[in-house]
């Protein structure tokens, strides 16, 4: 069964879904990211009142969540970006919606703050992330990324 977008209900994210945001995540991506998620979690949601990270349920169940947050000028930009860092539907979720439902509340929410640019970072080989992404309408950015191997026993 296909599901319109319409049917999730999308909310802001709540401390109370930290264990659900980390099961969901660990479904994904095979691993526990408890740490990185107490971060981020804490982060998102002790912002200045500006509150971009969202929860999807379908029938009260907690199926997706993405974890945004706002920046005002950075990497010498002059004007405010958001930025999505992470976003998870469940895997039996997937291609119901949930995903494209939590993108349109971020666009809604965020085109409401007055921001015009959304960013996020996506390993070139995640086929299918990168697929949605092109479908929400991301482009390639006009920028590069840079990355320095601190490891000194490479």
């Amino acid at each position: 069964m296909n599901l319109d977008h319409q049917t999730v209900s999308v909310r802001n994210l709540r401390p109370r879904d930290l264990d659900a945001v980390i099961l969901l995540d660990s479904k994904n991506t095979g691993r526990k990211r408890t740490e990185y998620f107490k971060t981020k979690l804490a982060q998102a949601l002790s912002d200045t009142g500006i509150v971009v990270s969202l929860a999807a349920e379908l029938d009260g169940m907690f199926v997706g969540f993405l974890l945004a947050r706002v920046y005002y000028g950075e990497f010498g930009a002059t004007e405010q970006t958001a930025v999505l860092d992470t976003i998870g539907v469940h895997p039996d979720q997937r291609g119901k919606g949930v995903g494209h439902a939590l993108l349109d509340q971020l666009r809604q929410n965020l085109v409401a703050l007055g921001i015009k640019k959304l960013q996020t970072e996506v390993l070139w080989n995640d086929i299918n992330l990168l697929s949605f992404f092109q479908r929400s309408g991301f482009e390639p950015a006009p920028r590069l990324c840079l990355d320095l191997d601190l490891d000194p026993t490479r």
